[in-house]
């Protein structure tokens, strides 16, 4: 069994002509190409998948070579796979020549094998060079164009490029990594050949915008191990959803992006009494340099809802027609699809998802540690979060005081701190009982959406002075009026139940 460690890219079909330039300096150990065919097996009822595995027969140079690759750890284009190689005579699968303990427990393998069927098949030139970098580290860089295809002839078009550490440092796949990325025009993938050729056998129409989810974690679970899972938790989420927009218009996918960006960013508040600043501040200064790039997505969600259905949000309004051209007018000078496609392939973002994956894999702030602080790191994750949460608990109760008149302004000033309150249960809310955390976040949950709900509001009322007609005027301040008067009475609602439940971390 290998494990491989490799950074998968997809690129523009004009990149493999660059790369000789970019690798240059490189001392080149090896180069060769050839024409690879590759056919992938599985079961009717797609079991390999189920188990995400992948099972394949290479043909190349009238060698076949079967390859299976169980699940393993992908995160920003980082692939961690253990893979199973054997020779074989023809293009025919042989299970036999897999070690037993390869395959899950649970798993009939007789059965499979006599299951098995051709599901689809990746045909592509690969150009490959085995670099040796000033470190001693063995680099293979392998660029691979062609396409994906099935029997019922549907396709697509393979261009990527790989690089797999042969040996040596990781740190060294990063470094060669950046070099490749600094002109931009490449963007870090987490889909396999395997997954593009199961989408296309499956009719796959594209994955649903999740909301993120509760980091899982067990109470035995140091410090340092819940910091990296929380970290790779908000990468795959973030990856998954900008290969959503990549594929289709998603302006809720850009904002589960932001999400994740902002669940990083807790992650170093969170570990900030142990993990110093300057360990993390080329991070943060870079995420927020991306936060910068996407601050006009509040806009663009806002006059999409309010636009949507020929505005149906404002059906009542006399004016509705001259809000909506006005909020259309506004929304066609936001960055379009392309700008954010563009930006998703430029050199910086690139490797602001490279410096944090190695950052993650490397555990770069073990250098900025003291004795003390590492301690710390090793103590169980459950210590850290009795302590950080009644913290945060306390501010939220101080904000939200139900002896407090709320104006809409007071609850877009306490919008950043209920919702740093709410990413920090996503970090930590897995060490307690379900049901509870699910009932006491509930109507904090509720309360972040009403505000969003009154933003919604707002660009209405901005345009609200210059309708001409003054009865239509009139009839557009009382319905705003009447909007938020519901939503006020709402949020108290949620405030007032939110602030008696006891809290899910005290017993």
């Amino acid at each position: 069994m290998d494990t491989e460690i490799e950074l998968k890219f997809f690129v523009s079909s004009d990149f493999s002509h660059r790369i000789r330039d970019k690798i240059v300096s490189i001392k080149q150990l090896q180069q060769s190409q050839r024409e690879l065919g590759n056919i992938y097996f599985d079961t009717p009822d797609f079991t390999l998948r189920k188990h995400d595995i992948g099972l394949r027969v290479r043909r190349f140079d009238g060698v076949y070579i079967q390859t299976l690759k169980t699940a393993g750890r992908v995160v920003a284009g980082l692939h961690q796979r253990p893979e199973y190689n054997a020779e074989l005579n023809g293009p025919e699968p042989d299970l036999s020549l897999i070690p037993v303990d390869a395959w899950p427990d649970d798993l009939d393998v007789d059965a499979l094998s006599q299951a098995l069927q051709p599901l689809f098949s990746t045909d592509f030139v690969r150009q490959q060079w085995l670099l040796a970098t000033d470190d001693g580290s063995q680099i293979e860089l392998a660029s691979d164009q062609g396409e994906v295809s099935t029997e019922a002839g549907d396709k697509d078009v393979i261009s990527e490029v790989e690089l797999e550490l042969i040996s040596g440092q990781t740190d060294a796949l990063f470094s060669l990594a950046r070099s490749l990325a600094d002109e931009g025009g490449l963007r870090l993938g987490n889909l396999s050949k395997a997954a593009r050729g199961y989408r296309l056998a499956t009719g796959y129409q594209g994955d649903p915008v999740k909301a993120l989810s509760i980091v899982k974690l067990g109470a035995d679970d140091s410090q340092e191990k819940a910091l990296i899972r929380i970290l790779e938790h908000a990468l795959s989420h973030w990856h998954y959803h900008e290969q959503i927009y990549i594929e289709r218009e998603s302006l809720e996918a850009l904002q589960e992006i932001r999400y994740a960006v902002l669940l990083i960013r807790q992650a170093f508040v969170l570990f900030g009494g142990v993990v110093p600043r300057r360990a993390s501040s080329l991070l943060r200064q870079e995420l927020q340099w991306f936060e910068g790039e996407l601050a006009w997505l509040d806009d663009a969600r806002t006059n999409a809802r309010l636009c949507e259905d020929k505005g149906q949000y404002l059906r009542k309004l006399n004016a509705r027609k001259t809000l909506v051209k006005s909020l259309k007018a506004e929304q066609a000078r936001l960055p379009e699809r392309e700008d954010i496609v563009s930006l998703l392939h430029t050199s910086r973002y690139c490797n602001l998802l490279l410096d944090l994956s190695r950052w993650i894999l490397s555990k770069g702030w073990q250098p900025f540690l003291d004795d003390k602080a590492a301690d710390k790191l090793a103590q169980p994750i459950q210590r850290l979060a009795d302590k950080a949460l009644p913290e945060s608990w306390h501010e939220l109760l101080d904000a939200f005081d139900e002896t407090k008149p709320l104006t809409r302004h007071d609850y877009f000033d306490q919008y950043p701190r209920l919702q740093r309150n709410l990413l920090l249960g996503t970090c930590l809310a897995s060490l307690y009982d379900k049901s509870r955390r699910k009932a006491f976040r509930l109507p904090w949950l509720d309360m972040l959406q009403g505000i969003e709900a009154l933003r919604l509001l707002e660009p209405v009322r901005e345009r609200v002075v210059e309708i001409d007609d003054e009865e239509d005027k009139k009839q557009a301040e009382k319905w705003l009026a009447r909007k938020e008067e519901s939503l006020f009475h709402a949020m108290t609602q949620s405030r007032q139940t939110g602030l008696r439940l006891t809290p899910y971390w005290q017993e």
